[in-house]
């Protein structure tokens, strides 16, 4: 299965927020669309950066509350690994292992088509097995 297939399956918008936008900003963002990262779009709607709840975390235990009044900008994660939707999960899932990260934005050139998290990931995994196992005891039963 390919990434532009899960896409298709997520409902729901696109959380976004602005770079000049205050941390403050994001986590309400975050918490009131019960999201794990939000991702930073400038003016043309150009990907600029993700900044994740655990970027949230460490930078409030570095500074202190007083940090949240500055810009997503200053804490988002600028060199942002995205994904095409014609990659397939499997690459997807290696990925997110290897970097130690829970969302890809996905993206078509400069447009942003979505983002894939770690829980989709993983719903997609358990599914094909449930499916994989059902299809061999449905072989067992017939054979």
């Amino acid at each position: 299965m390919t990434v532009g297939v899960l896409l298709q399956r997520k409902t729901g918008d696109i959380i976004t927020i602005s770079p000049e936008a205050s941390l403050t900003d994001a986590l309400k963002s975050l918490a009131e669309h019960r999201i794990g990262a939000i991702v930073a779009v400038g003016p043309a709607g150009r990907l600029e950066g993700i900044l994740s709840e655990r970027d949230l975390v460490r930078i409030l235990a570095e500074k202190g509350p007083d940090i949240l009044s500055s810009p997503v900008s200053s804490v988002m994660t600028r060199a942002v690994v995205t994904c095409g939707v014609d990659e397939t999960i499997p690459v997807i899932m290696e990925r997110m292992t290897r970097g130690r990260f829970r969302h890809v934005p996905v993206v078509d050139g400069d447009k942003l088509l979505g983002i894939i998290s770690i829980g989709d990931v993983v719903k997609h995994r358990v599914e094909e097995m449930e499916r994989e196992s059902a299809e061999l005891r449905d072989y067992i039963m017939t054979a």
